[in-house]
């Protein structure tokens, strides 16, 4: 339809007013999260997922500020994909009220990649630097550059029942062998982890190869390998889900579930995350003192398993009004007292070496030894900007892990990872 020449100068005022009332209804909300703040003090917008007492945290940094600046905790979805989708839309629109950014550790390059968040430089890198673990630091560089801080890792490890298994297993055909033993016997023994399509299942196949020396993408993060390391690894993967050790769930099994499968007794083993340990202790205390931790098991006897990190980065946005500020609250929040705080009270592992020797950690992290020696030699998942798309296609071929034919698997993920690192997918 051609638009009418001598009727569009008399629509004109009705479309300004009407826009105009639209400027204002959205500046309205919006006016809570901006960077200003009374007095000029500003505010410092900090989006950061779900944690039950980081509000502590804020206050307390807040008063060390001693009125500079009012960090103010914004909580972002429970789910991660739902965080990232929220972040990713305001910072595509170039969103001035987003100031601290609360990165998934995957997030880091494909956010620095698209200039959405600020280099660490100066005394700020160095400070971040100082005494933080090498695994969280490489998840925060882009480039050689740091582009986030690490402020909380996670690990996973092997939860077993001693009163089943007096010494834990050295390798998955060892843990394998061990839970079919317990089986013939009568006794609880299935291996209890994450397998279905999502992100937990990519993380358990990275766990496997990175233990088995793979590489599913080259050093500068550009080229899908899938070398020998990963074709031993799917093999491993395929055993273990062919086994009739697994529970019959696995295939859809994420973290919540296998906690609670394990804590009502049905497994002998269980691979996941340390928050297992409270919330155990909390509804089967019985059960709970027959559980011990381990390293998670290699893909060989003789040789130390990598596993997987997790955890949070803190970003300062590019479109942040304020990031001298920012960048000072973000160090306040990620200090080594903090850490060690949230630690205790939230039960997220610290990314400050020396906060694993703190006293306090004793109590909260009985299997802190554990996690400090996987974190020193930890497995990273692939640093690249196309992050997100590589774990949407490694997911959809690694399930169902049963129906994997290791060297067809293997050229298959080969190709779609090729794909993913071309296409990026940056925006959801």
């Amino acid at each position: 339809m051609t638009a009418d020449p001598d009727a569009a100068p008399r629509r004109r005022p009705a479309r300004r007013a009407a826009a105009a009332a639209a400027a204002l209804a959205l500046a309205a909300p919006l006016a809570a999260c901006g960077s200003g703040g009374e007095g000029g003090t500003p505010t410092i917008n900090l989006y950061y997922p779900p944690e039950q007492n980081l509000q502590k945290v804020v206050d307390d940094c807040n008063a060390q500020a001693q009125g500079r600046y009012r960090i103010a905790y914004r909580v972002l979805p429970r789910q991660a994909d739902e965080q990232r989708v929220q972040m990713v839309r305001r910072l595509a629109a170039q969103d001035s009220g987003m100031d601290v950014l609360g990165l998934d550790v995957t997030w880091t390059q494909e956010f620095a990649s698209a200039e959405w968040i600020r280099e660490w430089t100066g005394q700020d890198k160095a400070e971040v630097e100082q005494g933080t673990l090498a695994g969280p630091l490489d998840t925060a560089r882009y480039e050689g550059k740091l582009y986030a801080a690490p402020k909380n890792t996670n690990v996973q490890l092997l939860w077993y029942r001693s009163d089943l298994v007096p010494e834990p297993p050295k390798s998955w055909d060892e843990m394998i062998s061990t839970a079919q033993q317990l089986k013939q016997q009568g006794k609880p023994y299935q291996v209890l982890t994450m397998g279905a399509q999502y992100e937990g299942l990519v993380v358990l196949y990275n766990t496997l190869a990175e233990s088995a020396g793979g590489k599913v993408l080259s050093d500068d993060g550009r080229k899908a390998v899938m070398d020998e390391g990963t074709v031993r690894a799917l093999d491993q993967l395929k055993k273990f889900a062919t086994s009739g050790v697994t529970s019959p769930s696995f295939s859809n099994a994420t973290e919540d579930p296998v906690r609670l499968e394990f804590q009502s007794g049905s497994g002998a083993f269980q691979v996941n995350w340390p928050f297992v340990y409270p919330a155990m202790q909390e509804a089967n205390p019985e059960l709970a003192q027959k559980v011990k931790w381990a390293r998670v098991p290699g893909v060989e006897a003789n040789t130390p398993s990598k596993v997987t990190i997790g955890g949070v980065n803190m970003a300062v946005s590019s479109y942040s009004k304020h990031p001298t500020e920012s960048f000072e609250a973000a160090k306040c929040i990620r200090d080594a007292e903090h850490q060690k705080f949230s630690a205790v009270n939230d039960g997220v592992p610290p990314t400050i070496e020396a906060v694993y020797a703190d006293p306090e950690m004793d109590k909260a992290y009985p299997m802190k030894e554990t996690i400090l020696e996987e974190l020193k030699e930890p497995a990273v998942r692939p640093l690249t900007p196309a992050y997100q798309s590589i774990s949407t296609v490694m997911s959809a071929i690694l399930s169902p892990p049963s129906a994997i034919r290791p060297e067809q698997t293997a050229n298959e993920l080969r190709d779609a990872i090729a794909d993913a690192l071309e296409s990026k997918g940056v925006l959801p």
